[in-house]
């Protein structure tokens, strides 16, 4: 029977493989696999196929509105009338609000962005037998497993 595990890296990983030895597990029955998490930065921009949930018009339209309203009524007094300031209005405030999103998103996301929760980045692999099976799979969950999945040969 193989028990896969991931884990973060840190000491409940290691306290979890100290005591799979314990228990009986041969230190060559374990296998402890490291994953290369994805450093590189995320897109800004959303394609068709792929959402990262972040909104670049949330302060956009908002704004939009209140520049069109604001500038249509104040286009009953000005020489091309409410319409077009209305509209001049509606652009200007949504390419405001579009600018004053991107400079949120790039200022505080400068550094790395993550996915968000934890992220695995260590595969556990323990060879036992299956009596053993229980017993290596509650050590596991003790000692913070994200995630668990066993295999019978």
């Amino acid at each position: 029977m193989q028990v896969f595990s991931t884990f973060e890296n840190n000491i409940f990983l290691e306290i979890a493989i100290s005591n799979l030895e314990k228990v009986g597990i041969k230190r060559e029955d374990i296998y402890a696999v490291p994953l290369d998490n994805r450093e590189e930065s995320r897109k800004i921009f959303d394609t068709l196929h792929r959402s990262d949930g972040i909104s670049l018009i949330d302060i956009a339209m908002p704004l939009a509105t209140a520049f069109s309203v604001v500038t249509a009524s104040l286009g009953f007094e000005l020489k091309w009338g409410p319409i077009y300031w209305g509209l001049i209005g509606a652009i200007g405030g949504f390419i405001t609000g579009l600018v004053i999103r991107l400079i949120i998103i790039l200022t505080t996301n400068k550094k790395k962005r993550q996915l968000k929760g934890k992220q695995s980045e260590v595969i556990l692999i323990v060879n036992c037998d299956i009596n053993d099976g229980e017993i290596v799979e509650k050590i596991l969950w003790e000692h913070l497993a994200l995630g668990l999945a066993k295999v019978i040969n």
